[in-house]
């Protein structure tokens, strides 16, 4: 088949224009990107407020709390100092510590002996509880029940019964939040705290997230800059996943928006390395508490993590003028090179916002598909178990882990 010249002069032609034009709008479009980075490092502290806690947010008293296994690098490295400095800035009668630690084979026990020592001799209200070994919380695990009890999955593969995780950190979680309903004193805050990076500018930022209106307010955490890490516990506004791990991470529009605009982002579920609570649910009678969904759901291989049904369960978070929010500029990381990484510095950097901006457009293409075959599944599952005992029910159903 015959082709004139003159067609082929036009195609060419055709495709040059098309591709300057591609080039001209991914120029546009790379300098949008790029000038449209937020402007704020932070969250701005009035240095009056930083410098002389005077006012009643900055002045609040709060309750700080966290559990550690094999976390004696970030305790020596950063950790430690950085809770010294929190506790010495809060004062005595603002601030109680708590942490629970159990199956560390490193030297976490003394780091936290060391700690304690050290909070002790600053007059600092502490209790810190070593657990057990790791062998002794091996010889737990393996001393597995012959038939079902309570927090046990059945593993069909092994032909034995394992201990269920999610279960098993929110007793733990639960262990470490004794002391706050024991104790005769009121806190306005509860900290939670991961093994990461962060100094008092993030605690201060992360207490003044919409004034200190919220149920919970989350930092984002890093483990391996430009990804963050706690994917599990995210959702966002519509109890969807990220739409990727880059910058600006949501598939929700306006959650997106949120974070260009460096604002507090609305959504489901959070906790990525540092969540501030207002304490009124966990003192209330009966306290709000973690927990897993039950195990008769996950024997149809569904979990949830506990961090996201505190949320769930937690009456404030769908109060009006409270809620969930994660703070974009509060980036805390899981050891001093990822902290380094996103502290300084104008957040993203232009080449990490440019991939991080197309990573999410291809995300949220992408994600609509799997999070519909994952929801099919998920509304599957739970039809099947309710359909067992219509009674069942799990306020977590809409907010997928």
């Amino acid at each position: 088949m015959l082709i004139s010249a003159h067609f082929l002069r036009r195609l060419r032609a055709h495709r040059q224009r098309a591709l300057i034009f591609l080039t001209v709008f991914l120029i546009i479009d790379t300098v949008w990107i790029i000038a449209s980075r937020p402007s704020s490092r932070g969250a701005p502290i009035p240095l009056d407020e930083r410098d002389h806690p005077t006012t009643p947010l900055t002045n609040s008293s709060v309750y700080i709390v966290s559990v550690h296994r094999n976390t004696e690098a970030i305790l020596r490295s950063a950790w430690s100092k950085a809770v010294l400095d929190l506790v010495t800035y809060l004062g005595p009668s603002n601030v109680y510590f708590s942490a629970i630690e159990s199956g560390s084979q490193d030297g976490t026990k003394d780091a936290l002996k060391e700690l304690k020592s050290a909070l002790d001799s600053k007059g600092i209200g502490n209790t810190i509880e070593l657990g057990k070994t790791a062998w002794e919380q091996m010889a737990e695990i393996e001393n597995r029940p012959q038939e079902r009890q309570k927090g046990w999955i059945w593993d069909k593969a092994e032909g034995h019964w394992d201990v269920r995780r999610i279960p098993y950190l929110s007793r733990v979680r639960n262990q470490a939040m004794e002391p706050l309903r024991k104790l005769n004193r009121k806190f306005d805050k509860v900290l939670w705290l991961n093994d990461v990076v962060f100094d008092l500018d993030d605690y201060l930022a992360l207490l003044h997230t919409r004034d200190g209106h919220f149920a919970a307010a989350c930092s984002m955490d890093y483990k391996h800059y430009p990804y963050y890490y706690d994917t599990f516990a995210l959702r966002d506004e519509n109890g969807w996943k990220t739409a990727s791990y880059f910058w600006p991470w949501f598939r929700s529009s306006k959650a997106r928006a949120s974070t260009l605009r460096a604002e507090p982002v609305k959504v489901e579920s959070c906790w990525n390395g540092m969540v501030l609570f207002d304490s009124a649910p966990f003192i209330a009678d009966p306290p709000l508490e973690f927990r897993g969904i039950e195990d008769s759901l996950a024997d149809l291989r569904l979990e949830a993590s506990e961090c996201c049904l505190i949320h769930v369960d937690n009456a404030l978070s769908r109060q009006e003028g409270k809620g969930v929010w994660l703070n974009p500029n509060v980036r805390v990381g899981y050891d001093v090179k990822a902290y380094e990484a996103v502290k300084g510095g104008k957040f993203p950097g232009p080449v990490m916002a440019v991939a991080g901006t197309w990573a999410v457009r291809l995300g949220r293409v992408t994600g609509k598909i799997s999070g519909y075959t994952e929801d099919l599944t998920v509304q599957k599952r739970m039809a099947k178990w309710r359909a067992e005992d219509p009674s069942r029910k799990e306020p977590g159903e809409d907010k997928k882990s």
